[in-house]
């Protein structure tokens, strides 16, 4: 199969149809074998019900409901789970992601060997006060932590190789950072297309204020567990030592001055009376507790046997051992190219 478009919707009930219809011309007019996967985010309208009338009438067309809102991060997830295609396509449902970019997405991963590519709106139709400004400003974030130059992180309107839906893991909301996701996995052939952004036909947006926050806090986040995740001793210890390095000097300082008037017969003040002395202490208390956290992360990590740790992209020659003793838990194999262990030609080892 060529394409599978995936598109996770919210009380969509009046651009499914257009949507559909506008897509099927699309796909017959190039020649591709292609599904659509409509995952029903929860929606309260009629969307289901037409998503369900649609699977009857084209065998293409895919459908998930959730049994509640989840969302557009566990939306994707479902999908690309039942994606068969060779190339994913995301979009939004609301008709504002113009279809007709889907071919020129297609022929970047297939012809031009990129992993992802991502859409750029360049031209706009929403709102400038309410959705271009905190837009612009929350993309430039996102360019300078995840160090990609894309200028829409945020654009529905995505295509990847089948190997990278495949390999990394959308939770959260962190749909928005998808390709610092697959940077992270090992994927770097990322690209950016201009592609056309439609008005919104029918509905309202539901991008609101608090979707901004949240966005940048899931940046923090996502920046943290990229660089700290496998070692939070890295941190937590830099932190920890730094506030005993504070308060060592501190209380150095408090005991050195407090010798010298004492030798020379200065009179001076308890150290228990100085405020310093218990900033001193406080920032070694400090750094006790940072200390511990990276213990017990590291802790975690290591007794966390489910975390995948690195993907092998390909095996060669691993059957070619010969007969050795079984307690090391080795047999005889033929010589030849051990098999791929996926479809793609990669697997996954845990530790």
């Amino acid at each position: 199969m060529d394409i599978s478009v995936v598109i996770p919707l919210l009380n969509e009930e009046e651009s499914l149809p257009e949507l559909h219809r506008w897509i099927k011309e699309v796909m017959d007019n190039n020649g591709f074998s292609y599904e659509i996967i409509f995952i029903d985010d929860g929606s309260t309208d009629e969307s289901w019900k037409i998503i369900q009338n649609l699977t009857e009438e084209f065998p293409e067309v895919k459908g998930i409901k959730f049994r509640r809102n989840y969302g557009k991060s566990q939306a994707l997830n479902a999908g690309f789970k039942k994606a068969l295609g060779d190339v994913i396509i995301t979009m939004d449902a609301d008709l504002q992601d113009n279809p007709e970019e889907i071919p020129g997405l297609y022929q970047m991963i297939k012809n031009d060997g990129y992993e992802l590519v991502s859409g750029w709106k360049k031209v706009r139709h929403d709102s400038k006060i309410k959705k271009n400004i905190p837009s612009k400003l929350f993309n430039w974030a996102a360019r300078k932590v995840s160090g990609l130059n894309l200028h829409d992180f945020n654009c529905g309107l995505k295509a990847y190789d089948q190997k990278v839906i495949k390999e990394i893991n959308v939770y959260g909301e962190m749909h928005r950072y998808i390709p610092f996701l697959a940077k992270n996995a090992g994927f770097n052939k990322i690209g950016e297309k201009i592609v056309q952004h439609q008005a919104r036909k029918y509905g309202e947006t539901k991008f609101g204020s608090d979707r901004f926050i949240k966005g940048v806090l899931d940046l923090i986040t996502l920046w943290f567990l990229t660089r700290f995740s496998k070692r939070p001793m890295h941190l937590f210890g830099s932190l920890g030592l730094l506030m005993f390095i504070i308060g060592g000097f501190t209380i150095f300082g408090i005991l050195a001055v407090k010798a010298y008037k004492l030798y020379y017969g200065i009179p001076a003040h308890l150290v228990t009376d100085r405020p310093w002395f218990y900033i001193a202490i406080a920032a070694m208390i400090l750094g006790s507790q940072f200390f511990l956290s990276g213990f017990l992360g590291e802790m975690i990590i290591n007794t966390n046997n489910q975390v995948k740790r690195y993907t092998v992209e390909q095996e060669v020659n691993f059957n070619s051992y010969p007969k050795t003793d079984k307690a090391f838990g080795i047999t005889s194999t033929s010589m030849g190219k051990a098999p791929d262990s996926s479809p793609s030609g990669e697997s996954s080892f845990e530790s």
